[in-house]
């Protein structure tokens, strides 16, 4: 296997802002911090006011609208629909590679932080709300080379760094206007976190998958991923690696590459279904992908 990170970092890179990125979409390892203050969801609370208020609902109350808004960003993950300039032409540059362009707004030891990325170094910065006014700083990030995307990149650093103002349409599918310092609209469509859409917190796990694809048992007409769990140590260095076993469910986020094998570390939702047939059924789970950490090429 060939680390395209240094494994000895992992672990520990699981709570920071930064997200290391192996030259494609990654979510953000901080998505499960930003959701700890946002999903309440559905939760009642017994009030003498009204019994039938939710939880959600009073917290919302009392919140200011800038921290309303920061939640509701938060709870969706980011993807660009359309970049157009100042006279309203579009941004080819951006809009080649739109479905890879993506924006996350996550929460880090109580400061707020973006993440965003073009499908190469995920970049972080620090950011301030004031109404629909968001301040973003100077970002951080990894420095891998990203050949034809380094200009995607510059471009997209430089549009979201300083100032611009943010409009958000909340709905099935939300939309979110950003109108950068130059004049620039960005417009990105939302998609609900893994953390908000299951309304639990994920457990990371590693698995190891294989380039070749097998039938299924249940179904040998459907190939199916073999996968093996990998674990670590807390220096980051691999201390095992299990059996080989057919997968029998699907990885949101993931495409197989049947070229190399490939380490990828994933967040595990428990679903807490009542039609689950039988105990420990990939079916008891829902699995996000968070970042292909090495391959085998």
């Amino acid at each position: 296997m060939k680390p395209i990170l240094t494994l000895a970092l992992l672990p520990s890179l699981l709570m920071v802002s930064v997200a290391l990125s192996a030259c494609q979409n990654a979510s953000s390892p901080t998505e499960n911090d930003a959701q700890k203050t946002a999903d309440t969801a559905g939760e009642t609370t017994d009030t003498t006011l009204n019994p039938n208020v939710t939880v959600d609902e009073t917290i919302k109350n009392e919140q200011t609208a800038e921290q309303q808004m920061i939640n509701d960003l938060a709870r969706h993950r980011w993807t660009l629909a359309t970049a157009t300039d100042s006279a309203s032409q579009p941004l080819p540059l951006l809009m080649t590679i739109k479905d890879q362009v993506t924006l996350n707004f996550n929460k880090y030891q109580g400061q707020n932080t973006i993440n965003y990325s073009v499908g190469c170094n995920t970049m972080s910065a620090a950011y301030n709300l004031q109404g629909q006014a968001l301040t973003a700083e100077e970002s951080m990030g990894t420095k891998m080379s990203c050949g034809d995307l380094n200009t995607a990149e510059n471009r997209l650093n430089k549009l979201i760094y300083g100032d611009s103002q943010l409009s958000l349409v909340e709905g099935e599918q939300p939309m979110l206007t950003q109108v950068t310092g130059d004049s620039t609209t960005l417009v990105w469509k939302g998609r609900l976190t893994a953390q908000a859409k299951y309304n639990t917190k994920g457990e990371t796990i590693f698995w190891a998958v294989s380039s070749e694809t097998k039938p299924c048992t249940d179904n040998s007409a459907k190939m199916c991923l073999q996968v093996s769990p990998v674990t670590y140590d807390d220096q980051g260095i691999k201390t095992s690696e299990g059996e080989w076993a057919l997968f029998t469910g699907t990885i949101d986020g993931y495409q197989h590459d049947s070229t190399q094998e490939e380490v990828l570390r994933l967040h595990r939702y428990n679903l807490d279904t009542d039609d689950i047939s039988a105990e420990g059924s990939d079916a008891e789970y829902a699995y996000v992908l968070d970042t292909v950490i090495e391959n085998n090429t």
